[in-house]
């Protein structure tokens, strides 16, 4: 127990917390920005199990933020590589990495296995597939997002309101880390406070990280939050599809170009633009419409738009990026 001194001495540890911690088993879903941090703190605090569930591969321009890397690793599935990693700083705690995509179809059994589940991806879909599932399984949700020189953390569901009552939409353009930029220490910070978060729920701290957005702007190096443990689900949501999940008599619209996605969402596919999408036919009277595009966020916009028109069932399904091929040396 030589290992976990310094923090069994905290009398909101002791023995018996330790032993819960030894006992929990969490979902991390992502090993990027957030996920780094994350995964350090919460098996070098003795969390027994985690899985790991993360589709990419290292990549040298993710480094500045990505320090549980090296150019060693770089073309490694981050999954694996993080796992390797895991077990020579903490032998104790197992890691299973899951090399694949969270999506609508693995999410609820993923789910339902954990105690804790985090949420490092850094993506509309996945945020809202696991906020929907952590909702359903009354499951504590621990996310986060960062950009630029900010962001923020929150604790959602496990009794108390879902992501979705905190954020019942998505902004109609939102940047990402790829196109506008992140300090790697603005998304160290916010992963560090999601393992505390998690930390807290397992231990049974109060008052309970769970009902809480903390921010964080780096520029002024302000802290702000707000607690929203009365927020209402909302009655209507847009709910995501796996790309596994389209079904032949669906009525599909791909938002992605052709020069952006050779391959269609589904070979049934009509192909436009989001202001564009409800210029061509509609759905037909017991159709599912299936909007598609890359990140979800697209999808998203155009869904309000079909809905001002249509009033059958819609679901958005995010196709994701390719993952990336073995670097040069």
């Amino acid at each position: 127990m030589s290992r976990y001194a310094r923090q069994i001495v905290l009398p909101e540890v002791g023995d018996a917390g330790q032993a819960r911690l030894a006992a929990a088993h969490v979902l991390v879903v992502g090993a990027g920005g957030l996920g780094v941090p994350v995964l350090q703190y919460l098996a070098g605090a003795g969390v027994g199990a985690i899985t790991l569930v993360d589709p990419d591969r290292v990549e040298r321009g993710n480094l500045h933020r990505q320090t549980l890397f090296g150019e060693s690793r770089i073309g490694l599935p981050k999954a694996e590589a993080a796992a390797a990693v895991l077990a020579d700083l903490n032998p104790e705690v197992r890691v299973t990495p899951l090399v694949t995509s969270l999506d609508p179809s693995n999410a609820p059994g993923l789910v339902a296995a954990a105690d804790v589940v985090l949420d490092c991806a850094d993506s509309f879909a996945a945020s809202y597939v696991l906020s929907d599932a952590c909702l359903a399984a009354a499951k504590p949700f621990i996310s986060a997002s960062a950009l630029g020189l900010g962001g923020y953390v929150g604790g959602f569901c496990g009794g108390a309101p879902s992501l979705r009552a905190v954020f019942p939409d998505l902004p109609e353009r939102a940047a990402t880390c790829a196109t506008a930029g992140v300090l790697g220490p603005v998304v160290g910070l916010l992963g560090m406070l999601q393992a505390q978060m998690a930390l807290g729920i397992l231990l049974g701290l109060a008052p309970s990280p769970l009902g809480q957005v903390v921010s964080y702007e780096a520029a002024g190096l302000r802290f702000s939050g707000f607690r929203f443990d009365g927020a209402p689900e909302p009655e209507h949501a847009l709910r995501f599809l796996a790309p596994g999940a389209i079904e032949a008599g669906d009525f599909v619209v791909d938002l992605r170009g052709a020069e952006e996605a050779p391959v269609p969402a589904a070979p049934q596919a009509r192909r436009a633009g989001v202001e564009a999408v409800t210029d061509g036919p509609l759905p037909l009277p017991g159709q599912r419409a299936v909007l598609a595009c890359r990140s979800g966020l697209r999808a998203w916009a155009a869904a309000r738009r079909l809905e001002r028109v249509w009033d059958g069932p819609i679901l958005l399904v995010a196709m994701g990026d390719p993952v990336p091929a073995l670097e040069a040396s």
